[in-house]
């Protein structure tokens, strides 16, 4: 039995963290799932977006399974999210990226995971004025060589056992010779340790203008915080938008998974929101607690589901009469 902190988050959180749940038991893994918040639900039920009895639970479980949150205006935290990664190492974001016959768009056979570092860079939150007036600001980068050499090693260490040919690093390193040239010098050192794997480096805006051109020409990506940031939403929408999308915040102890989209407050409680992204990370959540077969289990009934086109949510196939719950139950259903 895996015991697992749920987050439902607000908005749309609710109902697609509903049907992720029905999906994820019905596939064999057994979860207990340990109900905690954050959010703007959590501020105004306990004051604070992210209480004590959330991190409690957290620091039990190591896994946390979790919706979309509402930033909350005027508190303390800049991001719900970073202030997780950060207290609990999350280091490695892991964001998949990867065609589906059932969905139209520019490209076929796309199939690209982003790994961005996750506690460092320009969302180490390091800014301040430089005058009174406010009118000069300044943000500090962060790059350690050991939070590089962590997530680089990770995204080899990944490339491996996912039987993947070729990690990319991204960079910056002609202009900022000293941050990124730092994590470009280790994605050197590093990929001298796994020659079964192909290494190649790209400059940000040229790998933009690739990933355009010829998206698949890569593999794994691996890239520091904010240009991972920007590359993850560029290679969603490459294989149809966020709302297919899930992502994994791996540490070296704990990990939480989520869906990687907003909490759209204008369709909560409607039926509309599409739950693929939150139920695909929640495979995820499944490799990572060793449930291989139940993983397995689910993207397969969520790729039938999705590439049939019948028993989606209206942003998938604007002619269907399915809803989130519909969606939910027919992924059960592929699965039996």
């Amino acid at each position: 039995m895996h015991l697992v902190t749920l987050i439902k988050g607000d908005g749309i959180g609710p109902s697609i963290m509903d049907e992720a749940v029905k999906v994820i038991d019905a596939s064999g893994a057994k979860i207990q799932w340990e109900e905690a918040y954050a959010g703007f639900g959590a501020h105004e039920k306990f004051g604070t977006p992210l209480p004590d009895e959330t991190m409690a639970s957290f620091d039990k479980t190591r896994v946390a399974f979790k919706g979309p949150l509402t930033t909350v205006v005027g508190t303390g935290f800049r991001s719900i999210n970073v202030a997780l990664r950060q207290k609990y190492e999350l280091y490695a974001n892991v964001r998949p990226a990867k065609s589906w016959a059932g969905i139209k768009t520019r490209y076929d056979d796309v199939d690209i995971v982003i790994v961005r570092e996750n506690t460092e860079g320009l969302y180490a939150g390091l800014e301040h004025y430089l005058t009174p007036k406010k009118d000069i600001a300044e943000s500090l980068a962060v790059v350690t060589r050991s939070g590089s050499e962590r997530i680089i090693d990770y995204a080899f260490q990944y490339a491996r056992e996912n039987n993947r040919q070729k990690v990319t690093v991204c960079h910056k390193a002609n202009i900022l010779k000293y941050t990124q040239g730092l994590f470009l010098d280790v994605a050197r050192e590093t990929a001298t340790r796994y020659p079964d794997i192909q290494f190649d480096e790209k400059i940000i805006d040229a790998a933009c203008m690739h990933l355009v051109m010829n998206p698949q020409q890569f593999d794994v990506i691996v890239c520091t915080n904010m240009f991972g940031d920007i590359l993850s939403d560029l290679t969603a929408g490459l294989v149809g938008g966020l709302g297919l999308i899930p992502g994994a915040n791996i540490g070296n102890d704990a990990a939480l998974f989520e869906a990687v989209h907003g909490s759209a407050p204008d369709i909560a409680g409607k039926n509309l929101a599409n739950p693929t992204a939150v139920i695909m990370a929640g495979a995820m959540m499944l490799s990572h607690l060793g449930e291989q077969e139940a993983a397995e289990r689910v993207i397969k009934a969520v790729e039938k589901v999705v590439n049939e086109g019948k028993h989606v949510t209206p942003d998938l196939n604007p002619h269907s009469k399915a809803g989130t719950i519909e969606m939910g139950n027919a992924i059960v259903g592929a699965m039996e």
